[in-house]
């Protein structure tokens, strides 16, 4: 830090009085639920601080920490940016120093929303069929302390204590992109309490709520440069900023805990976000349309030698197959959302991934691909197999992310592959003979592809993974048309 530089402090006033904690306080909900709420707060009133939780490190709390907890969020668009100070986090506890604090914080009775983006991997369970995974290490952990490790461990550890209370159980609300993520956290919770205690998977079963929620701002990491940049603009250091698009959307299932009655949420709808009976329209456009072609830039993309989304978008080749691959293969695999024009929603999505203040680095998105690739392009070509319509451009996605996860790109160069199956996939790749087999391989990986949908993608799968090598990144799109 610049000596020169003071650090950021509260300019509000106390920090506000904890009614929700949040596990993995990454720039994401920084930059998007954290605001939402603040702006509910200012409006309306109520306890509604945060108090973050940092799962696997306490790198964002000795950040924070130094500065109170608050933090910049400055907003870029095409042409204009705009600065806030973020007041609305109270407190930001590291698990693995001090367990103990976080289940104390999740069972104090004033925490009426446990809130979490821990990404797909987080949640402990099998992508392919959306359950529990009992052999995952951190549930096998789990079942054997009584301080958790994993985000499934917490929730549950922290219902039992409220439950031996006589207190209501909190609402536990996912922000990550998991199609019907409410339904997916509760089987996974429910799953585990029933390990420890049926009682308890009953009693959350019964009294637990779970919506599912949709999320949407796009949020780069945070490099050292932008703070640099920052602190040089504002005069200020701050060690934690977060830097995002203008657009944000947050639709949830408006299924609360009812025991706290009118307090059992922030007034959330005066502030934009769209409190629904039904999230999965929301979801599917989002999940397929959004994350499934943010799949397909990253990997497509860093194959074709670019660092950002919007490097990408602005090869001539690429603008031309995200639209034919909304057109003709994503928008028709799913029911627009009421009143929502989905074309109109693709042009909008192409003009966002295409903002050069967004650096927004393909291989930030690559990662986690074995646990993203279920929700974010399976479950369409699935659905699309079913109905008989052709989708060659999906199946390009999929060898494109098997070259990507083999860990070297179409020129043999190494890649830093950042995956929870790194290593049984770079497996795959360095232990195969030649491509036919090596694309059977990893079709034959039962945690990502069913059976049945392996089966019939295996051919045209094989074939565009041999066109990839031989064409190239721009030769295959080309010739998709």
């Amino acid at each position: 830090m610049p000596a020169e530089q003071p650090r950021l402090t509260r300019q509000s006033g106390p920090a506000p009085k904890p009614g929700i904690v949040h596990l993995g306080l990454g720039a994401f909900f920084r930059a998007f639920g954290a605001i939402y709420i603040e702006d509910a707060q200012r409006k309306h009133g109520g306890d509604w601080g945060i108090v973050g939780v940092s799962l696997q490190s306490s790198r964002t709390r000795d950040q924070l920490a130094p500065q109170e907890f608050v933090y910049t969020a400055k907003e870029l668009g095409s042409g204009d940016t705009s600065l806030r100070q973020v007041e609305i986090v109270s407190d930001v506890l590291a698990a693995k120093e001090d367990p103990e604090a976080v289940l104390s914080a999740m069972t104090d009775p004033a925490t009426r929303i446990v809130s979490l983006t821990v990404t797909e991997k987080g949640y402990c369970h099998d992508p392919s069929t959306g359950r529990l995974n009992p052999k995952h290490p951190d549930i096998e952990a789990d079942l054997k302390n009584l301080n958790p490790v994993s985000a499934p461990g917490y929730l549950v550890r922290a219902l039992a204590r409220r439950k031996a209370a006589g207190e209501p159980p909190f609402t536990v609300l996912s922000c990550d992109n998991l199609p019907d993520n409410g339904k997916l956290v509760r089987g996974v919770v429910i799953g585990l309490a029933a390990l420890i205690d049926p009682d308890l998977a009953a009693w959350i079963e019964r009294e637990g709520r779970f919506p599912s929620t949709m999320v949407d701002r796009i949020v780069p990491a945070t490099k050292p440069e932008d703070i640099d940049a920052l602190a040089s603009e504002t005069g200020r250091f701050d060690e934690a900023p977060v830097f995002h698009e203008p657009f944000r959307q947050w639709v949830i299932e408006d299924d609360f805990v009812p025991a706290f009655g009118t307090g059992r949420r922030p007034d959330l709808g005066a502030v934009g976000v769209q409190l629904v009976n039904d999230v999965a329209p929301y979801e599917h456009m989002k999940l397929r349309m959004l994350n499934g072609t943010h799949s397909a830039i990253a990997y497509l993309g860093y194959l074709a030698g670019h660092e950002t989304v919007a490097d990408t978008v602005a090869d001539s080749v690429f603008a031309p197959f995200l639209k034919a691959v909304w057109r003709q293969e994503i928008i028709p695999s799913f029911k627009a959302p009421p009143g929502v024009d989905l074309q109109v929603y693709a042009d909008e999505l192409l003009a966002r991934f295409a903002n050069p203040a967004i650096r927004h680095r393909t291989w930030q998105i690559a990662m986690d691909g074995s646990q993203k690739l279920p929700q974010r392009i399976l479950g369409t070509l699935k659905d699309n197999l079913s109905a008989g319509r052709p989708s060659q451009r999906l199946v390009t996605v999929v060898a494109a992310w098997m070259h990507y996860a083999g860990g070297t790109d179409l020129s043999g160069r190494p890649i830093d592959v950042r995956d929870p199956m790194v290593e049984r996939l770079r497996s795959i790749s360095e232990n195969t003979q030649d491509d036919a087999e090596r694309v059977a391989a990893f079709l034959d990986v039962r945690d990502i592809f069913h059976p049945d949908l392996a089966s019939a993608l295996k051919p045209s799968v094989t074939r565009v993974y041999q066109d990839l090598k031989v064409d190239g990144v721009q030769g295959v799109l080309r010739s998709l048309g």
